[in-house]
């Protein structure tokens, strides 16, 4: 690996062997993660079926449900983000090879995670502010549907926004991410991974909003929702997976605004209020 310009990382054409097996544990642990929080996921989703359970905040704590927060995050973004934790990875390891101070792959990854866990806490505040007005206020109990039915219409509309189109570049493209986003260090790869996890958050936030007017714990949701972002961020056909995400997203909601008994939480929410 060449001398590359002060601020950029010198990618090499390839890796000794025993970095790129090292780089092939790193995805194989990125998948199994996920698996396992998967299986947690759906040997979870058995016990539910209350109203509770299907409110907002599913009638939990906030640690705990942050710990929820995370398993799912875990089960649906690292699959889709391992291309550029790999890429992150590669060039640490290149750095390793050359005898130079590296940094571990897990510093970056903790970055992206901070970004998700502090969504999930605002996102934690949100829900049960929304709990507690459809339990005090008539008409929030009455409305939460068609509430339920604008935030799926909103996030039709978000997929054709401009700064949706603009994390989703970054996201797509690993090598330009890291070649103009490079930070050295430990604080530099936290950087590096903050930044991408903000990157991420814009793609992908109001795709996670709508689980909770549509049943956060409904796991079937969030697989559609893992291979929707797999094929924004990593297909040729993303703009066509954009797009029709948005039309149908759209479509339901404007549904769901007409007839609110669409909606698969209506009936819990109503009898909230």
């Amino acid at each position: 690996m060449g001398d590359a310009p002060p601020g950029k990382p010198a990618l090499a054409a390839s890796l000794p062997a025993p970095l790129r097996r090292e780089r092939a544990m790193i995805l194989l642990l990125l998948l199994a993660l996920a698996v396992v929080s998967w299986i947690a996921l759906l040997r979870w989703e058995p016990g539910m079926g209350g109203e509770e359970m299907m409110g907002p905040t599913m009638g939990l704590g906030p640690l705990l449900f942050l710990a929820v927060w995370v398993v799912m995050m875990v089960a649906m973004m690292f699959p889709t983000a391992a291309p550029m934790i790999l890429m992150f990875a590669r060039v640490q390891a290149g750095k390793r090879a050359q005898g130079q101070a590296f940094v571990p792959t897990w510093v970056f990854v903790a970055g992206y995670l901070i970004v998700w866990i502090a969504f999930g806490v605002l996102i934690y505040g949100v829900a049960l502010i929304a709990e507690r007005a459809i339990q005090g206020s008539a008409w929030f109990g009455m409305n939460a549907a068609r509430l339920g039915g604008a935030l799926i219409v909103l996030a039709g509309l978000y997929q054709l926004s401009p700064l949706k189109r603009a994390c989703l570049a970054h996201c797509r493209t690993p090598l330009h991410f890291v070649l103009t986003r490079w930070r050295e260090g430990y604080q530099g790869a936290l950087e590096m991974g903050l930044r991408h996890g903000l990157y991420c958050l814009g793609c992908c936030w109001l795709l996670f909003a709508i689980l909770f007017p549509l049943g956060l714990m409904n796991v079937g949701l969030m697989a559609l929702i893992t291979l929707l972002i797999f094929a924004e961020k990593s297909l040729p056909i993303s703009p066509y997976a954009r797009v029709a995400a948005a039309v149908a997203l759209v479509a339901y909601g404007a549904l769901v605004l007409v007839y609110p008994g669409a909606l698969p939480t209506a009936m819990a929410m109503s009898s909230a209020g």
